[in-house]
């Protein structure tokens, strides 16, 4: 089940939940010690999407960001043990939805160019390096 919520409204063991998964994934996994916790979890107009497994543990997660009429969709994690299951797919065709009729902006790992080219995303930019990882810019517009 894909659960939506603004910050105010998540719960302390939700929150702790959604940024134990990105400390794994983005700072422990990928070796990237940067600053995870960057003030835009916070903004009222962030929405945190994610499905949790039996165990109540997050499995997957994307937040939703307002950037004036734009938005972008961001720190798209999965678990180790979650992956291949199909559901970051199932994130960013929500987040999406929750886009309806806006430009929409990642920072894709280069790698992952093809992944988001399924969901309609096209190259934005030149190609840049962020915490030693090739990073690319990408953008759609979100069906309305």
């Amino acid at each position: 089940m894909i659960v939506e919520k603004r910050f105010a409204d998540l719960s302390p063991l939700e929150l702790y939940g959604l940024l134990r998964l990105r400390v794994d994934v983005f700072v422990v996994e990928q070796t990237c010690p940067y600053p995870e916790l960057d003030g835009r979890d916070t903004e009222p107009g962030t929405v945190h999407v994610w499905i949790s497994g039996e165990d109540g543990e997050v499995q997957s997660c994307i937040r939703v960001l307002e950037n004036g009429e734009d938005r972008a969709i961001g720190r798209v994690a999965t678990a180790v043990g979650a992956r291949g299951r199909g559901l970051s797919a199932q994130l960013i065709a929500r987040g999406l939805e929750l886009c309806a009729g806006r430009t929409v902006d990642i920072g894709a790992q280069a790698y992952l160019e093809g992944w988001y080219a399924r969901f309609g995303f096209e190259r934005s930019g030149e190609d840049y390096l962020e915490d030693g990882i090739p990073h690319l810019p990408m953008r759609v517009v979100a069906p309305a």
